[in-house]
């Protein structure tokens, strides 16, 4: 083997691992819908944990990312501890189905459909496929399935061309010499677990060792524990990726671990028994790719079938290892390793500014409470919900920023602009809140108290401020565009109740049914209700333009003012339910 090979291997390794980015990274971006769904279905059972476990590393063919989800989700709280063991070994289960694709390249014979399996065959078809969806196709989703082509393509090209360089092996002495070195357990492990360490992936050197095992060089002796190992070496990702976090979340690492570790040292023991008892010939054979599919697959059956009744012991292990503390520290639902599958992080980012305009509003309808009797409990309870609200929009901006400049599906990449732009308007509902607090707080400290007339005003103007700001939460939370439609209207009656109360307190000031510090009281809260008012139409705005494809706010509010049969009717609707009698104001005026 010379200076050429080498080049070639290393061309061909580098195709590989760049093929096999690519195609995960689409693969996740096209699935994250269902991926989402499938996450969202994990219940108490260790059973049905290991069933998405197993689905998900299937569609995304990374346990690797698998497990540093779940590292995330266990961080966030979403998953239990003992959740997460099932999650893990269907994880290490569903990452052999790489092993099984990467085989067919053994595959041997001259029917038409032996040739017809065979990856020089149909890669080149499916490189081709890849790059005319990629270059012609208009819809993203089709592009996706290009680029999962054309990564698949690439990662079987790297397979081939690592095949072929090491080829010459065949007739080495020294590499079949060193590769009966390997033959030995303890040395055969290491080398498998510090490869997959380097490189950070299993399926990943799986195939590199299939690819070496075309050459004939290496035995089924040797491959069992290089096998064995690489599954311990893919726990290093799991392990980087829970510094920084919960205990809980470190814990789920290492339950990764000694999955790996306890089904290593058991079937090993059991196979070097067994082969020292009864010395196996097929243990000197050659192994194929198909063969090295089948014993990892196999291993990993195996040590499911150990562990997963005595599933406690995991934990306990881990437990013990990462010992509780007085402070635990907080979940948090803002991991950035979710970012590796961004639909996750999406989906993430959408709870929490849920939860962000779910503290908003009660914010400010707490707010309202303290005209009728004056709390100051509910007082510091808004002020620290405002607090709250900032840190929610510091943090989720920050991360929305960093997100949007991953690779993600059109819906994901709208919904990341939604919550930007909204969450803006949130937090200053949320300042509005502490304005009226601080209005209230005015008229308590000074004994003041408004004319039946002006309370009974103000009351029909918190309620409509009430409806719009329940149907603007509704539009973000359930993406309710029908919702959303109902708030403009509504926003402009709100306007107009603000002139209307101005004019009535005019005419109490001339008539001295009010006085002129009242008004300035009066003027506050009516500028904080109207600015909220805006801030909800902004929402409703912005989630119905950006469905279209548009971010023109004003446009938007042109464009339903015109569609002047809804929203006429809208607008007489909430006109006559919010209304200040015509006589109220008469009385007043003349």
């Amino acid at each position: 083997m010379n200076i050429f090979n080498v080049l070639a291997l290393l061309g061909g390794l580098a195709l590989f691992l760049f093929g096999m980015s690519v195609m995960g990274d689409a693969l996740v971006k096209s699935t994250g819908n269902k991926l989402k769904s499938i996450l969202s279905k994990l219940t108490s059972s260790k059973f049905k944990s290991f069933l998405v476990g197993l689905a998900v590393t299937a569609v995304i063919q990374s346990s690797s990312a698998t497990t540093v989800m779940v590292v995330g989700f266990v961080n966030s709280g979403i998953l239990t501890l003992g959740q997460s063991v099932g999650v893990i070994m269907g994880a290490n289960l569903g990452t052999s189905v790489t092993s099984w694709l990467l085989s067919l390249t053994g595959i041997s014979g001259d029917s038409f459909f032996i040739q017809l399996c065979k990856p020089s065959t149909f890669t080149p078809i499916l490189a081709i496929i890849g790059v005319a969806m990629q270059m012609f196709a208009k819809d993203s989703k089709k592009k996706d399935v290009g680029v999962i082509f054309l990564g698949f393509a690439v990662l079987m090209f790297g397979m081939e061309a690592m095949s072929d360089a090491v080829a010459p092996l065949a007739e080495n002495e020294a590499f079949k010499q060193m590769m009966l070195l390997f033959s030995n357990p303890i040395l055969g492990v290491l080398v498998g677990a510090i490869l997959t360490m380097i490189i950070q992936s299993s399926s990943a050197s799986v195939g590199i060792l299939q690819s070496l095992s075309l050459s004939g060089t290496v035995s089924v002796g040797t491959a069992i524990p290089i096998i064995m190992g690489q599954n311990i070496g893919t726990c290093i990702t799991a392990l980087l990726s829970s510094v920084g976090t919960s205990k809980n979340a470190k814990r789920a690492a290492f339950i990764h671990l000694y999955f790996n570790v306890i089904g290593t040292i058991v079937v090993l023991s059991v196979y070097c028994g067994l082969n020292a008892i009864f010395q196996f010939s097929i243990v000197e054979q050659p192994i194929t790719p198909l063969g090295i599919a089948f014993v990892h697959t196999l291993f990993n059956i195996i040590t499911i079938a150990i562990l997963m009744p005595i599933s406690g012991v995991l934990e306990k292990l881990a437990n013990l290892t990462v010992r509780s503390g007085k402070n635990e520290g907080n979940a948090h639902m803002l991991d950035e390793r979710f970012m590796n599958t961004p639909s996750v992080a999406v989906e993430q980012a959408r709870n929490v500014a849920n939860e962000m305009a779910s503290t908003t509003r009660d914010s400010i309808l707490s707010s309202f409470t303290l005209f009728d009797k004056f709390d100051s409990t509910v007082a510091a309870n808004i002020r620290e919900e405002e607090a709250s609200v900032d840190k929610y929009e510091d943090v989720l901006g920050d991360y929305l920023v960093k997100l949007s400049s991953h690779d993600m599906s059109v819906n994901d990449s709208r919904e990341v602009s939604k919550l930007l732009h909204i969450i803006g308007d949130l937090e200053r509902i949320s300042d509005h809140a502490v304005n009226m607090v601080e209005a209230a707080e005015e008229i308590h400290d000074n004994n003041l108290s408004f004319s039946a007339d002006a309370t009974r005003e103000i009351s029909v103007m918190m309620k409509a401020l009430s409806e719009i700001l329940q149907l603007a939460i509704k539009a973000l939370t359930d993406n309710d565009l029908v919702a959303a439609a109902k708030v403009e209207p509504l926003e402009q009656v709100i306007d107009s109740l603000r002139d209307t109360i101005k004019k009535n307190h005019i005419a109490r000031l001339q008539n001295s049914e009010c006085t002129i510090e009242l008004g300035f009281v009066l003027s506050d809260i009516l500028t904080n209700l109207e600015r909220v008012s805006d801030h909800c139409s902004n929402i409703a705005g912005c989630i119905i333009e950006i469905a279209n494809d548009s971010f023109e706010m004003h446009e938007y509010t042109n464009n339903v003012k015109l569609d002047s049969r809804e929203y006429d009717e809208l607008y007489a609707e909430y006109k006559l339910k919010y209304s200040i009698k015509p006589s109220l104001v008469g009385q007043h005026v003349s």
